[in-house]
């Protein structure tokens, strides 16, 4: 998994509108990169709909936000349109993403192991650097511990 003082790695991705978004082009904001496992389930529509809600807070503390699952472009259309997230989300279907940032893990849910996606937020500074990496994201308090950081 990415660490503290890590550079954002380089990638392209593919948002819920079918357009492409650069790596290269994020640099010169604090960014947050979100993943999480799958998009309009619980959990996730609670974390992503807690960063919605206190976007203008994000913004105003300088943050950039993209929302990143193994979804298809469009579940996360869907997902976008539905609850009109204010951030772009990545559809990164062939995992290229989540296994560059190395949250592609094995998980344990009721006794049953599978391998998907943890949870993590990360956190990089206007350089690219990452500051921050959030293992134990709360959904319901994402937004207060991004600006935690």
């Amino acid at each position: 998994m990415l660490q503290v003082g890590d550079q954002l790695p380089e990638f392209e991705g593919i948002n819920q509108d079918g357009k492409i978004i650069r790596s290269s082009k994020l640099i010169g904001k604090k960014l947050v990169v979100f993943f999480y496992p799958q998009a309009n389930t619980p959990t996730c529509t609670v974390e992503a709909c807690n960063l919605s809600d206190n976007y203008s807070q994000l913004k105003k503390a300088g943050f950039q936000l993209l929302g990143v699952s193994a979804d298809t472009v469009k579940k996360q259309k869907n997902f976008h349109n539905k609850f009109a997230f204010p951030y772009d989300l990545i559809a990164d279907e062939n995992r290229d993403l989540v296994e560059k940032f190395g949250v592609w893990q094995q998980k344990t849910t009721f006794g049953k192991t599978y391998m998907g996606i943890v949870r993590t937020t990360f956190i990089f500074d206007e350089n690219g650097i990452c500051m921050r990496v959030i293992e134990k994201v709360t959904s319901k308090t994402a937004a207060e511990q991004i600006l935690e950081a």
